[in-house]
């Protein structure tokens, strides 16, 4: 049978990919005003990208919050605003600025465990990247983690319906070792091959025997990157010479 989608003058297929933005792109004037606040960030002007973080246009808003951070008068306030915005662009650039070596108050901190129930995927799975980020807090983060990550479709969580997030929630369980996170870690070695490769790097972080029988099995996984991670945490060595 011919692929329809093969013959000369046929549509391609389309590949539904939530990392495209089919939103048009802005306009003159909140282009003009986007680039002032980048501008204003590299200046060093605060005040310039303090008046540009209330813009009604979400990207100007979002760029006025990384000017802020780049120039080092970014309040917890100013981060937490952007962390509760109505628009995902800007509480994802929240994010990442949240995860960068910066003290986290209490007030930010429940932010960002309210980000890792969203209704976006996007902004869920760069809460997990988040999440990873700050061991230091790592009570308060494991549960809702293990709830993103899922213990499997048998366990009691089946996790985020989006791959990526559950993804991303084992890498940040891995960055985390909580005890709390092993069982969504090891659930992670019975899903698709990218969580998988995931789930073996992150048993790095526990111990007992049963990840070391874990990381045995993940030696004949079908999936060769899975094979190789296992391989090198058991301290294998394959070269024939």
């Amino acid at each position: 049978m011919t692929d329809s989608s093969t013959e000369p003058g046929a549509k391609p297929a389309t590949v539904p990919n939530r990392h495209v933005h089919p939103d048009p792109p802005p306009d003159r004037e909140t282009a003009k005003r986007r680039r002032r606040a980048v501008l204003a960030g590299h200046d060093g002007d605060a005040e310039t990208a303090r008046s540009l973080a209330s813009d009604p246009e979400a990207v100007v808003r979002a760029a006025a919050l990384g000017a802020l951070d780049r120039t080092g008068a970014l309040t917890n306030d100013e981060l937490a605003r952007g962390l509760a915005d109505s628009d995902p662009t800007v509480r994802l650039r929240a994010l990442e600025i949240l995860g960068g070596p910066i003290p986290v108050s209490d007030l930010l901190m429940g932010l960002l465990v309210d980000l890792l129930v969203d209704p976006v995927a996007e902004v869920v799975e760069t809460a997990c990247w988040t999440a990873g980020e700050h061991p230091e807090a790592a009570d308060q983060l494991v549960n809702s983690l293990v709830a993103v990550a899922g213990t499997g479709p048998d366990g009691e969580q089946p996790g985020h319906p989006d791959h990526l997030c559950r993804e991303a929630a084992v890498a940040a369980l891995g960055a985390l070792g909580h005890e709390l996170g092993r069982e969504s870690v090891l659930a992670g070695l019975d899903q698709r091959a990218t969580i998988r490769r995931r789930a073996v790097l992150a048993l790095a972080a526990f111990e007992g025997d049963v990840v070391e029988t874990a990381l045995t099995r993940a030696l004949d996984d079908r999936d060769w990157q899975v094979r190789q991670a296992a391989e090198d945490l058991l301290g294998m060595d394959t070269d024939p010479n």
